[in-house]
């Protein structure tokens, strides 16, 4: 068994209980490498947030396959851990937890780094079924990251065996076992019948739901270098958003994978070799008639869905998947810049510099995810953090015994954070 994760004081990063200060003057340096500012022409806009929805399921990677989620109601002010459960193999070195937990009908959906499948109740954390999908022919079991995503019944799992397994979640058999062009590092997508998955050398696959049947393909440029992981592809409207590690996005149409327009996030003037990389990894948003996405090199746009039309353009990029929000979007710079944009306009209201490293290492943070009027964001050196949507000040910080690599799923009112040691933990 890993060890126990657990909150201690968790109620300071809800914003409760929080210590007094240390006296003395602070004087972030943090500050001084953001190269955004807030635009003085929306100093007196207020940032009102549409009403909190409950999520009653999670069923794939963004919790929707539009990836626009708004403002999920979480309605403790001071989360408890309820449970904690170990779900097999972690992340390390050629083993990585790289998607959400799913969530559904009561059920919570993990796999591991060495493509093992496991069900527990959402209640209580008792394991219910567990499930080895990896090949006969592979003997070590190591898959470089897979996925989940939930529909009618039926798990589809992707992975780094070049397939894509759909299974029948009360049974925990496998229906069919699909192979394709290369190995998978994202999360499938799941609507209407249609499963969409994309592979490491930038195809795009959908296959019909319930017989496995590849009913069209996409194939994207080839890309040396990219981040282990990538986006899960974003459907909603009829269409398909692919992000390819080269920086490039296409929009597909559902029914045959017909390119409607094409788009590139690579900021000119990128130098540096880890900006150079134009790999977008943050999931695209759908949000009514906007696509908004970030990459990598630099740059953040929103795209008009019909048209392809670039209705904005920011110049600041990630890795972490923006949240939309009304009439606001907030996403994670990889700069450790937590911003909020306007959504018409992409221009800046506010910006709060997040840590950037933590005795000389670097820290990478995940998020955001907008729950109960917080922005929950947390890092791999365990800090879960609440910063306020409103006026982006930190509500509150806690230390979690466990990396954070990914942000947490939420459903029926319990937050679930997936650790990369291999630990599932329920907040409500």
């Amino acid at each position: 068994m890993g060890m126990t994760v657990a909150l201690s004081g968790c109620s300071s990063w809800f914003g409760e209980d929080e210590a007094p200060p240390l006296p003395g003057e602070r004087l972030s340096v943090l500050s001084l490498e953001s190269t955004l500012q807030p635009d003085p022409e929306l100093a007196d806009l207020d940032i009102l947030l549409p009403e909190p929805e409950p999520m009653v399921d999670w069923p794939q990677n963004g919790g929707l396959p539009s990836h626009a989620l708004h403002h999920v109601s979480f309605d403790s002010d001071i989360p408890q851990q309820d449970w904690s459960v170990g779900i097999g193999a972690g992340s390390m070195d050629d083993e990585i937890l790289l998607s959400q937990a799913i969530v559904a009908r009561g059920v919570v959906f993990t796999i591991d780094a060495q493509a093992v499948v496991r069900a527990y109740s959402a209640q209580s954390g008792k394991e219910i079924w567990e499930l080895e999908i990896a090949p006969d022919y592979e003997s070590d079991g190591s898959i470089l990251g897979a996925g989940l995503a939930y529909e009618n019944g039926v798990i589809y799992a992707t992975t780094g065996f070049a397939e894509i397994v759909a299974i029948d979640a009360p049974s925990a058999t496998v229906m069919w076992r699909v192979p394709v062009s290369g190995p998978m590092r994202a999360a499938p997508t799941v609507r209407g019948g249609r499963v969409f998955a994309i592979t490491v050398d930038n195809q795009t696959i959908a296959l019909n739901a319930m017989t496995g049947e590849t009913l069209w393909t996409h194939r994207g440029a080839a890309e040396g270098a990219s981040f282990i992981g990538g986006a899960s592809p974003t459907v909603d409207q009829g269409v398909v958003i692919a992000a390819y590690t080269t920086g490039e996005l296409y929009a597909l149409r559902v029914e045959n994978g017909q390119v409607i327009w094409s788009d590139a996030l690579a900021a000119a003037g990128r130098t540096d070799a880890v900006s150079a990389i134009a790999d977008i990894r943050g999931l695209p948003v759908i949000d009514n008639d906007l696509v908004i996405a970030t990459g990598n090199s630099g740059l953040t746009v929103a795209i008009d869905l019909r048209t392809g039309f670039r209705v904005w353009e920011l110049e600041a990029g990630g890795i972490q998947s923006p949240w939309v929000a009304g009439n606001f979007v907030f996403m994670l710079s990889n700069t450790n810049d937590l911003i909020a944009l306007q959504r018409k306009t992409g221009r800046v209201k506010w910006v709060t510099p997040l840590p950037r490293t933590d005795d000389d290492e670097p820290v990478v943070w995940t998020g955001p995810v907008l729950a109960g009027d917080r922005l929950i964001v947390g890092n791999q050196q365990g800090t879960v953090m609440a910063v306020s949507p409103y006026d982006g000040k930190i509500i509150g910080t806690d230390e979690v015994s466990g990396p954070i690599t990914l942000p947490p799923s939420i459903a029926g009112d319990t937050l679930f954070f997936l650790t990369a040691d291999a630990r599932l933990i329920a907040y409500r």
